[in-house]
């Protein structure tokens, strides 16, 4: 079982690369002019964000694939796990690319998106349901051993079989467009991420998934030390480069630990993040009328005059409780 100070060392050591590489990195992003677009139906306050520069989410993923190899632990789920983050930064930075550097404001079409992420999640739904004894079963969070209510027996774990790719698949790509959607606010993205990796990395570690908590760490890190860039008001927005690759990260490491399910519930957030949004384009199609003032849900609270750095605390902090719900679901 990994040390504690083994995982407190790779956070700092991530933290301390982050805050290099940040101003190595965004100078040269500054001057090739990666300046973020601002929706014209966005916010007002946000406005003055135009021309920050993006694609940051390079800082992080470097930070990430350098901690994690050079940890001394690195073994096959490490690795499936950083090509998984570096495969999603790559369809994020594709994206990006195409947005401020070609100056065509939608990027990718919603449906190529989408199918790169597919692919991904089909890819590392073979490999999990193939590479660990649990097969296809995935752990049932608040269930220790086999429950009978009302003569009805609820295991602890729940054996998917043919269904568990396409639910791999869907947790996949669900997080990733959640953590996506989530990336609206200075810090909120990097700040909510950095909880749910440390969650992460001590449930790794206390199941004995060392390189996995190694990995955590490093994420936790990198999140960490781009907050000095990103908090408001930011420097750098980690664009979808940085978010999709954040999202593929939680997601993968919560399914080689077999822990799919507990996301919805530690990453609160971003299913509400998505949910917000679902929910105001169904209803406007049917009523014409909107459900939130603005989506996703930051923007509501926004406009209902909350200051933008409140929104963020607020964010964090029920992520921060949703954690500790997490961890009881666990245990």
């Amino acid at each position: 079982m990994i040390q504690h100070k083994q995982l407190i060392y790779t956070i700092i050591i991530a933290f301390v690369i982050t805050l290099i590489l940040g101003p190595l990195i965004i100078p040269y992003l500054k001057r090739l002019k990666v300046g973020q677009m601002i929706r014209e139906e966005g916010p007002q306050s946000h406005k003055s964000k135009s021309g920050t520069p993006t694609i940051g989410g390079l800082i992080i993923i470097l930070a990430i694939v350098i901690t994690s190899l050079t940890s001394g632990l690195v073994n096959k789920d490490m690795l499936v796990a950083l090509a998984v983050t570096v495969a999603f930064g790559i369809i994020g930075f594709i994206d990006d690319f195409i947005k401020v550097v070609l100056k065509r404001n939608l990027g990718l079409r919603a449906y190529q998106k989408i199918i790169f992420q597919i692919i991904v999640a089909i890819m590392l739904a073979i490999y999990q349901s193939d590479a660990t004894y649990m097969g296809t079963k995935i752990i049932i969070p608040f269930i220790q051993g086999s429950w009978t209510i009302g003569g009805i027996t609820i295991p602890q774990y729940l054996d998917l079989g043919i269904l568990y790719i396409p639910f791999i698949v869907f947790v996949v790509v669900a997080t990733v467009n959640g953590v996506n959607l989530t990336d609206g606010l200075d810090g909120l993205a990097s700040g909510v991420t950095l909880i749910i990796a440390a969650f992460f990395s001590l449930v790794a570690a206390y199941f004995g998934y060392t390189s996995l908590a190694i990995f955590c760490g490093a994420v936790t890190g990198a999140c960490l030390g781009f907050l000095r860039f990103n908090s408001h008001p930011a420097q750098v927005f980690m664009g979808d480069t940085g978010s999709l690759a954040l999202g593929g990260a939680i997601a993968t490491v919560a399914i080689l630990m077999n822990i799919a399910l507990i996301i919805p519930i530690v990453g609160g957030i971003y299913f509400a993040e998505a949910l917000s949004v679902s929910l105001q384009v169904i209803y406007y199609k049917l009523t014409k009328k909107r459900i939130f003032k603005m989506a996703p849900l930051h923007h509501h609270y926004e406009l209902s005059g909350w200051a933008e750095t409140k929104v963020v605390i607020v964010f964090w902090s029920i992520t921060a409780i949703l954690c500790l719900i997490g961890i009881v679901a666990l245990s």
